[in-house]
């Protein structure tokens, strides 16, 4: 099964129309989210210079590849609201990122909304190798940033699941090894909460733990240096990410809660 509604046109053809839609989409919904995450609501982010310095700081061509736990259906792009106006308004810069087909791409008019918005259509199922991933891998080629919900799905238990290999393809088929930058949060369903009528609430709590950067380089040269298969070295990386997300997890849970996750 193919997709239903493909608009993005190459991305060496995008037409001046295409890029001033996506820019005004992605400035009014940018400053949506930051007035929202500055003024509507308790939002406590620590480590947050470090994901200013991978934004900023980067080597020319290097992508950025942010991965996180998905609790909401408004974890992006309401957490992007916590970044300064100049990113806001650098719609060059700001996050592609992937997103479930069947969800935000079911009709013509939502799928031209997250087009434009910067969504790149995925086909859970569809393995690794399908033309949303490779789409993904042609930005982050670009020295473009990409965010990844490497759980696959909106965890509506909070249970750590096991992180699905894609994210390891993205890293792996960079042409410069990106950085690879993990984090974690607490209280995004409560803003938004996971059932009808899917109504945003003001005044919540939340925590978002910003990880270190992960610098891949020496590691995928020494999987390749090993002669490891293409697969094996997808594992390896998507592990590597999921043993920062436990790390990660452990100190939001207890920055949140203030008490150890053990105890609760």
């Amino acid at each position: 099964m193919g997709f239903k509604y493909w608009l993005h046109p190459k991305t060496n053809a995008r037409s001046r129309t295409w890029k001033l839609s996506s820019r005004i989409v992605m400035s009014m919904l940018g400053a949506t989210c930051k007035i929202f995450t500055d003024f509507l609501s308790n939002f406590n982010v620590h480590n947050k210079e470090v994901f200013i310095a991978a934004m900023d700081r980067r080597k020319p061509g290097q992508a950025l590849i942010t991965v996180g736990n998905h609790h909401s259906c408004l974890d992006d792009p309401l957490m992007w609201g916590v970044l300064r106006w100049d990113h806001i308004f650098n719609t060059t810069g700001i996050r592609w990122a992937l997103a479930a087909d069947n969800m935000c791409f079911s009709n013509k008019w939502n799928s031209l909304f997250f087009s434009v918005g910067q969504g790149i259509p995925i086909i859970r199922g569809q393995g690794v190798f399908q033309k949303g991933m490779d789409y993904a891998v042609e930005q982050l080629n670009l020295g473009h940033w990409v965010h990844v919900f490497p759980e696959g799905q909106v965890n509506m238990t909070h249970e750590f699941m096991r992180l699905k290999w894609g994210v390891g393809r993205l890293i792996a088929d960079c042409k410069i090894t990106p950085i690879v930058l993990p984090m974690w949060h607490i209280g995004m369903e409560s803003l938004l909460p996971n059932r009808h009528p899917y109504i945003p609430r003001i005044g919540k709590r939340i925590t978002w733990v910003i990880g270190e950067p992960m610098e891949l380089h020496d590691i995928l040269q020494g999987l390749r240096n090993a002669r490891k298969n293409p697969m094996e070295i997808r594992k390896h990386l998507t592990d590597l990410i999921e043993d920062q997300f436990r790390i990660l997890k452990a100190r939001t849970e207890k920055l949140h809660y203030g008490i150890n996750s053990s105890e609760r």
